[in-house]
This record gives C-alpha cells, structure tokens and sequence, in this order.
C-alpha cells in the first residue's frame, strides 16, 4: 500500500473513534430522524470497514517465475517492465488549505452560537420556572404580592391611575 493510503486508512481510523455517536444520539427528538441516523451510521461503519480491510493491506507481489514457466520469458519479461515503469503519482492536497481558514471559522462561528444557545435555553428555564410558580400560586396571590415581584407594571399602574387615564 502506498504511504497516502496508509495515512488515509489511519485517520479515518483516528476519526471514527472521536466520533460521539451516543451523544449524538441523544439529541435526536423525531423516529424519522433516528433512523436516517442509524442509517448514517451504519454507512459509516460499512465504508470504515472497507477501508480498513481493502485499503491497508499490501498487495500480493507477482511471481514473475510462475508467469514464465506458462507463457513465456519474453512475453513476460515485456509485462514486468511495463508493470514497473508505471508510476501511480502522489496525490497532493489542494482543496484542504482553501477549505480549512473557512471550516475553522464556521467552528469558531458554531461555538459561539452554541454558548449563546444555552444561555438562552438557561434563560428561558428560568422563566418557565417563574411561570409555573406563578400558575400554582395565582389563586391565593394577592395585588401586592405579584406587584412586588413585578414592579414595572405597579409603576405602569400607578401612572395611569395618576394621569386618570382608565384605557377608554
């Protein structure tokens, strides 16, 4: 196998096994979405599977000899030269450096939407956890106390009572 390969092979390897796919599949809320990431997964699985067996293997080396008894010195002289003037060439990156400055700024761009995420998720427990004590408490809540806890409505309050303004 070549070097190229080897290195392909072994960081597919290295990054299958970064992959959290448990976390992953927490986070999944529709069946329709599990299953196309069951099927994800298992696409995944079945093309590190190839490349993992068919690519990291070193190819058979040909037995020149066993060819020369059965068809002949010349003949197979002529296809071992051929066969070993052929150059597979390297393959050479050229996409990777154009791609990497924008993915590493899409992650740093996904980082800070994800904190901003959770502190809005945060918040919005916080409030979900004021409504619910107010639902349980409103029947035996008096003006004062909800006032109290929501002051800017008493000022509101207070002002059109002050201004004689009664909302007709």
């Amino acid at each position: 196998m070549s070097g190229l390969g080897k290195k392909v092979v072994d960081v597919v390897f290295k990054a299958s096994k970064n992959i959290d796919w448990e976390g992953m599949a927490k986070l999944l809320v529709s069946d329709e979405a599990r299953k196309e990431f069951a099927t994800l997964r298992r696409t995944f699985d079945e093309v590190n599977s190839t490349l993992q067996t068919k690519f990291s293997q070193e190819p058979e080396p040909i037995d020149w000899e066993y060819y020369r008894k059965g068809i002949g010195s010349r003949l197979v002289d002529m296809y071992k030269e051929a066969y070993e003037s052929v150059e597979i060439p390297k393959f050479v990156d050229t996409v990777t450096p154009q791609y990497k400055p924008k993915f590493d700024a899409l992650l740093i761009e996904l980082k800070e939407a994800e904190e901003k995420s959770l502190k809005e998720s945060e918040r919005l427990e916080k409030e979900i956890a004021e409504v619910q004590e107010l639902k349980q408490n409103i029947s035996t809540m008096t003006a004062d106390e909800y006032f109290e806890k929501h002051p800017e409505l008493k000022k509101k309050f207070d002002d059109e009572i002050r201004n004689d303004y009664w909302g007709y």
